[in-house]
């Protein structure tokens, strides 16, 4: 692998190309071109030419971040690109925060992916994810 990551280079065609690779139902093209531009921080890492994760953070810069939309290609799991796209996250929210402060990292995981999470530092609390699909007329 001749890996290759970049910042706040990521696409929104890349996007939904990598979406489609591990979800169904992308969003709209319009829609993650606007999200694109309204995210804190995004992350790409390609394999040569071939774009193979991503993941992105939005947040307040202030008390918190929320790391979203961290894909990595089925083929390419398991071979240490998530985390790396994780401690590029994090070294993102070292630079940027208040000194002398904490602030609130937050994700969401399915199940499955939970394991991998705590082993880079997070932990589940009582909370519970709650979610409304609101549509636009």
């Amino acid at each position: 692998m001749n890996l290759t990551i970049k910042h706040n280079e990521l696409s929104a065609e890349e996007f939904i190309y990598l979406w489609e690779s591990v979800w169904d139902d992308a969003p709209s093209l319009e829609q993650t071109a606007l999200a694109m531009q309204n995210t804190l921080f995004r992350i790409s890492v390609f394999d040569g030419q071939n774009i193979v994760a991503m993941a992105r953070m939005i947040g307040d810069m202030g008390l918190n971040y929320y790391i979203k939309d961290v894909v990595v290609k089925p083929e390419y799991q398991h071979k240490g690109i998530g985390k790396m796209l994780i401690n590029e996250l994090m070294k993102f929210v070292k630079e940027n925060g208040i000194k002398g402060t904490g602030v609130f990292v937050e994700l969401c995981a399915m199940p499955d992916k939970i394991p991998f999470y705590e082993k880079q530092g997070f932990s589940a609390n009582e909370a519970q994810r709650l979610k409304l699909i609101c549509e636009i007329e």
